[in-house]
């Protein structure tokens, strides 16, 4: 495989964005028929990488190379005719057009009177997808995909275009479990066929179940690049931290106390079942369960953003009314949400807006917001959070994904919360900051805090949970003590093979 020269290089590649270095001297080989993982904490310069191999930017210095010749890329389109695509996390398709339509939008083949060859399109497309080993719809309209069913379409798209190169960015983050084991299924088949694919993921358990080859990024400069067969997943956490990392479950023995949370028999139509539960002081309790099973339709409840039908919601012994998040912010109930961009920030507003949000009343000065006691929250919780940032009046958008989920967290956890539910906490984050966020849970658990966690990776469950509630199609079918709580026990639940 290496006596060839790479499909795609970069050779001592810097970017630089006015004073801040994105890009210090980066190597990278990728080869035919392999599949290369990208390494890093958030802000290590994968996105900026990335985006330097699609053609998006420019480097500063340094080479790209192509089957060992240098070339410039002086746009996407350069790169694309080069044949290098990037399937992102989230596709872009036209809703209202077909599948085959989206594939071939802007080169669709013609007949020979010049109109558009829709059986030719069609059979291209099957051909397409049984290139991938997937029986999709090629007349389906996109509007109704799956994100997975979407991403596949990209993939699709970028084949139609000859490609060579296929760069995934994080594409298993919103993806259920088996759909990560069908993407998988076709990366394996790309590479059978000769495509060299670079597979951005924070998953360690992903990189070394599907990669080859792995190169890690710190600070924006190239730290190693290894194969898979000589490192373990300690030694790629090292490369990535730049440190021993103490504990990634850094779990603190509990000692409950009072109830704090009280889920009784709660119904929505169609949505969920007869849910009941309880969390204690000081418990950290997991909800467990496959995607669509109801987890954050439960806790979207329990907060008051939906409605029920049925059933009731208790802090510390206080009712509370049903489709009113003020009344459950009021009984001292907080919710991080799952959708940290959409739903838990401003995206253009500062770091210190931010942290203020939810409680605005305590930086309120009369009529007006006191920008000092405002600033003095932000700074306060960004140093226990450990922030990273160049000033709390940027906008929030231009932090790493982690930092703005420290941000959410700043922003509840300032109004001090009795209940705290967070809905896929370190989705999307890097390990590093994944160690800082179970740290920080744990010392919430310590200090009296009841947590409720909602979470699809299971080592998280099962590191930081003193109990596991699992749901299975709108019903909530075990509670496993943390002593019994195993990998097979959780899924053999979620997956309705048994039942408390």
């Amino acid at each position: 495989m290496v006596d060839k020269p790479p499909a795609l290089a970069l050779r001592s590649v810097s970017k630089s964005f006015g004073a801040v270095q994105a890009l210090r001297e980066v190597s990278l080989q990728l080869y035919a028929g392999e599949a290369h993982a990208l390494a890093g904490e958030n802000g290590a310069g994968k996105s900026t990488l990335v985006k330097t191999l699609s053609g998006l930017y420019r480097p500063d210095s340094g080479q790209i190379l192509l089957d060992g010749e240098p070339v410039e890329f002086h746009g996407t389109a350069d790169a694309q005719r080069a044949g290098v695509e990037v399937i992102y996390q989230e596709p872009t398709l036209f809703p209202d057009l077909s599948v085959t339509e989206n594939i071939f939008m802007g080169r669709q083949p013609r007949t020979g009177l010049g109109r558009i060859d829709r059986p030719a399109m069609r059979a291209r497309a099957v051909e397409l997808f049984g290139r991938l080993g997937v029986p999709l719809d090629p007349d389906q309209p996109a509007r109704g995909l799956s994100i997975a069913d979407q991403q596949l379409v990209e993939i699709a798209k970028a084949l139609s275009r000859s490609a060579r190169v296929l760069i995934m960015d994080e594409p298993t983050a919103a993806l259920s479990g088996n759909e990560v084991a069908r993407l998988f299924r076709v990366v394996k088949a790309l590479r059978e066929q000769g495509c060299a694919v670079l597979f951005v993921s924070h998953r360690l358990e992903e990189i070394f179940e599907l990669c080859q080859r792995v190169t890690t990024l710190r600070d924006g400069a190239f730290v190693a690049s290894d194969l898979i067969t000589d490192i373990t997943p300690d030694d790629l956490v090292r490369r990535m931290v730049g440190r021993e990392l103490e504990a990634l479950f850094p779990k603190l023995e509990a000692v409950p106390g009072e109830v704090a949370l009280t889920v009784h028999r709660l119904t929505r139509e169609g949505v969920f079942t007869d849910v009941s539960f309880e969390v204690r002081k000081g418990e950290i309790v997991a909800l467990a369960g496959l995607v669509g099973a109801g987890r954050s339709e439960v806790a979207r409840a329990i907060f008051g953003i939906d409605r029920w039908d049925a059933g009731r919601v208790e802090v510390a012994g206080r009712r509370l009314r049903p489709a009113s998040p003020s009344a459950a912010m009021a009984a001292g109930l907080a919710l991080v949400p799952e959708d940290r961009r959409q739903q838990g920030l401003v995206m253009d507003l500062s770091i210190e807006r931010n942290i203020a949000l939810a409680g605005l009343s305590a930086v309120r000065r009369g009529a007006l917001i006191s920008r000092a006691a405002e600033r003095d929250r932000a700074r306060d919780w960004a140093l226990r959070l450990q922030l990273k940032f160049s000033r709390l009046s940027d906008a929030v958008g231009v932090l790493s994904g982690g930092n703005q989920q420290k941000v959410v967290l700043a922003k509840w956890l300032a109004r001090k919360p009795s209940v705290i539910i967070v809905d896929e906490p370190t989705r999307g984050i890097d390990v590093g900051t994944k160690a800082e966020v179970h740290r920080l849970l744990s010392e919430l658990a310590a200090e009296g805090v009841a947590v409720l966690m909602i979470s699809s990776e299971l080592p998280e469950v099962l590191g930081m949970a003193d109990r596991v509630l699992v749901m299975h199609e709108g019903r909530l079918v075990a509670e496993i003590p943390r002593a019994e709580a195993t990998e097979e026990s959780v899924m053999a639940a979620a997956t309705g093979r048994s039942a408390a």
